[in-house]
């Protein structure tokens, strides 16, 4: 029997699987890979509506908490986790723990293919960019033998950075507001990737209105949302680019359109 290839997003915060990573996620679970989410925190102060009406951030968090189960059945996810951190502080927490339960996860789990957020966090979000550095830091680790968790190790073969052009990010905030974070007294916007830079751009075309209702269940998330032209809307959905980290299967400079590249063969 051939094995199953395996994907597994490790995001921050309930919608990033959506807004950020939704495409990957319906386009393979319909192609029979089995999809993976470890979410951080349960965004339990991201509150974009009245002041007065914030529910507080335990009643936020489980509310978010079901916005992205309600998500991931709509995308096909095969497994949600959360980490269990405090939404704005993940930065602070120890690394050392973290970057543990990660690899746990990706041992027990054993996927091919690992997805997070690029080193700039998007648009510099502590949380984001703290996700990237313990995902790949776990990624090194998962594979030494040393490092010992009563679980075998686990060599991830690919890791990949989602990776937003500028033209793309532009159109994300015409829709949902501006991208910009004040952060030790310093104003911090997102940078985009440079067109030369993207080493995968994956069509997610079929799945623009599946990845449009699984946004749809973050409705804590939505109150600002301004509808776009169809152009725009397809800018934002119909492709994901991304940055290839690294990869032990396939390297160069040509262009992908599958975060498989050199492990259709290699697993089946």
């Amino acid at each position: 029997m051939s094995e199953k290839h395996k994907l597994m997003c490790i995001m921050a915060h309930p919608d990033d699987e959506s807004l950020g990573v939704g495409g990957i996620l319906a386009k393979y679970a319909d192609e029979g890979v089995e999809t993976y989410l470890l979410t951080a925190t349960r965004g339990e102060h991201g509150w974009f509506g009245p002041e007065d009406e914030y529910p507080g951030p335990a009643a936020l968090g489980q509310r978010r908490e079901q916005e992205l189960h309600d998500a991931g059945n709509v995308l096909g996810l095969k497994e949600i986790h959360f980490l269990d951190y405090e939404d704005g502080r993940l930065d602070q927490a120890d690394s050392n723990e973290v970057i543990a339960k990660l690899v746990d996860h990706l041992r027990r789990v054993r996927p091919h293919v690992v997805v997070t957020f690029d080193p700039y966090g998007a648009y510099g979000h502590p949380d984001h960019i703290a996700i990237c550095q313990f995902t790949t830091a776990a990624v090194m680790v998962a594979a030494n033998a040393d490092f010992g968790n009563g679980r075998s190790p686990h060599q991830v073969s690919k890791l990949y950075y989602y990776a937003e052009t500028l033209d793309a990010l532009d159109t994300y905030e015409e829709a949902f507001g501006e991208l910009v974070m004040q952060i030790d007294g310093v104003e911090r916007r997102a940078p985009g990737w440079p067109a030369w830079a993207i080493t995968t751009r994956v069509d997610t075309a079929l799945y623009r209105d599946q990845v449009w209702q699984a946004i749809s269940c973050h409705q804590s998330q939505l109150p600002g949302y301004q509808a776009l032209s169809d152009e725009k809307y397809r800018r934002l959905w119909d492709t994901q680019s991304f940055y290839r980290a690294f990869s032990l299967v396939n390297g160069g400079r040509a262009e992908e359109d599958d975060l498989f590249a050199g492990l259709r063969q290699r697993v089946a």
